[in-house]
């Protein structure tokens, strides 16, 4: 505050005195009301945040547009946090809000040392400065992508005494003959578009940024000879997951373009999965898929052909099949899913109050707790836990749904759910027999969902043989991802194993868990 001594004699003076504090004044007014305006529109966007992260939402609802829809929050929630740190006054820490995962940097990430010195090592009084400690930063950096040339020589050798002939390596062998990518530049290929989901097309513009101008016609030749190649590795994974006693399978619809009309007709991917990790068991993860024309039980049965044990699966109508009493072939049960049995109930409480429903939710969620409780012990031991405390909970759900779909309408929403989970309620209860079974199809559910990506980002498969193609070479990436190995070194190694003569009888070594993890 100014001094009445300090204030100017002159009338102009004080005037130009007071217009300058308002101006300040009214700066100050605007920067608080920007401030107050950025609040709201991040509180705004915190509610719309927490409602796509924690509200109602449909169990039908896109979760890759979901996922889209947090990545735009969370971006216009930075942009704010910017605004802010860019007004505050010089010197003046900004608190900000905690970030749940800022990520990490693996040890066998290469490192580049920078070492940065100061201007000077000459003291203010004059002495030289000497080391006493460092403090020491890592960032993320990324070097893109770069395509380069293999040069290969082959000399040629002859000799000057005799003309006995001429001395040279013989070529190496090539996946693509005369054809100009390397087995890693096919391998790339193959994991960009079935494991990062970027079509063909998208790749040729990629690389014509480098000036690799290439047909996507080339591009998608190579990717059809590297499925032929691979495709004893992909029957041996398949044969190698029906000899297990316990899998899961589901389906999902698969646009494959029909020849001859300009429409597109529906086909389906089905998923055979291994999956022993939430009980300890031995055998390696997996999951193969199989095209096929239709969702036909008798698909699942052709794919099964040989499969003895437990199958786990939703409450899909063409499974029965499986179990006929007139079936001839291996025996098979089957495992249904909880989760499906609570979604139609979860559906029911959205649309208006339904007590029944809502306490029918509640007493699945009390089995899936025991079921967190229980993941990772031995199958002994989790069928112990399970009869002990999971039984008595089935029991009495039991009565409970006896009860209520006497008094519930059969033809009702209520009705048709409690139908369901009495229609597979032998099935639902098998987990209580042994403790390899889980509660619920969710393991298979995973490894499908990157073909539903890859659906949408190609729209359809161009032919049956191409989804064919599809189906191979996924089911080899995704059991890379179940089992913690890189694709593109998998790939990379395996098709070089392969051109270079690779014994059929030794197929189980080119088995992705086989390779070494990274």
């Amino acid at each position: 505050m100014l001094d009445a001594a300090d204030l100017p004699d002159d009338v102009a003076a004080l005037k130009a005195m007071l217009i300058a504090a308002q101006a300040r004044e009214a700066g100050k007014d605007a920067q608080i009301a920007r401030k107050d305006e950025r609040i709201e529109r991040l509180e705004k966007l915190v509610a719309a945040f927490k409602q796509a992260a924690f509200g109602r939402k449909s169990e039908k609802t896109d979760p890759d547009q979901f996922d889209l829809a947090l990545e735009d929050l969370e971006t216009a929630m930075a942009a704010i946090h910017a605004e802010d740190e860019a007004d505050a006054p010089a010197g003046t820490k900004v608190s900000k809000p905690r970030a749940s995962n800022r990520g990490s940097l693996p040890q066998h990430l290469p490192r580049v040392e920078e070492v940065i010195e100061p201007e000077s090592l000459i003291c203010a009084c004059g002495g030289c400065l000497h080391r006493i400690g460092e403090d020491v930063s890592e960032r993320l950096d990324v070097v893109p992508a770069q395509f380069r040339v293999i040069v290969t020589h082959r000399p040629k050798y002859a000799c000057r005494a005799c003309t006995d002939g001429v001395a040279q390596a013989p070529a190496p062998a090539r996946l693509i003959q005369a054809g100009l990518p390397t087995e890693a530049t096919v391998a790339h290929v193959l994991v960009s578009k079935y494991a990062d989901h970027l079509p063909l097309y998208r790749q040729a513009q990629i690389m014509s940024r480098q000036g690799i101008d290439l047909d996507r016609s080339t591009v998608a030749d190579w990717v059809g000879r590297a499925a032929f190649e691979l495709r004893p590795v992909f029957d041996a994974l398949i044969a190698d997951l029906k000899r297990s006693t316990k899998l899961f399978m589901d389906e999902t619809h698969a646009p494959v373009l029909d020849p001859g009309s300009r429409k597109t007709k529906t086909g389906y991917f089905w998923a055979l999965a291994r999956d022993d990790r939430p009980w300890g068991g031995g055998a390696p993860s997996g999951v193969a898929f199989t095209y096929a024309p239709g969702r036909g039980g008798l698909h699942a049965e052709r794919i099964l052909q040989g499969f003895s044990g437990i199958l786990q699966v939703d409450g899909y109508a063409g499974y029965n099949r499986l179990i006929a009493p007139d079936r001839v072939g291996p025996d098979i049960r089957l495992a249904y899913c909880w989760a499906h049995a609570r979604r139609k109930l979860v559906e029911i409480t959205r649309n208006a109050t339904a007590p029944i429903a809502e306490d029918g939710v509640k007493r699945i969620g009390e089995l899936y707790r025991i079921e967190a409780e229980l993941r990772g012990l031995d199958p002994e031991a989790r069928l112990a836990g399970r009869l002990e405390r999971s039984a008595p909970l089935i029991a009495d759900m039991h009565a409970w749904l006896v009860h209520h779909r006497a008094c519930v309408a059969t033809k009702s929403p209520l009705g048709e759910a409690l139908a369901y989970i009495a229609k597979y309620w032998d099935g639902l209860t098998l987990f209580l027999t042994d403790g390899r079974i889980e509660i619920d199809n969710n393991s298979v559910e995973r490894t499908i969902r990157p073909i539903a990506l890859n659906r949408k980002n190609a729209l359809f498969a161009g032919h049956d043989a191409g989804a064919e193609n599809w189906a191979t070479i996924a089911s080899l990436i995704e059991t890379c991802k179940l089992n913690a190995v890189d694709p593109l070194a998998y790939l990379t190694n395996t098709l070089t194993a392969i051109v270079n003569g690779h014994k059929q009888n030794r197929i189980d070594e080119l088995m992705p868990w086989n390779h070494l993890a990274v």
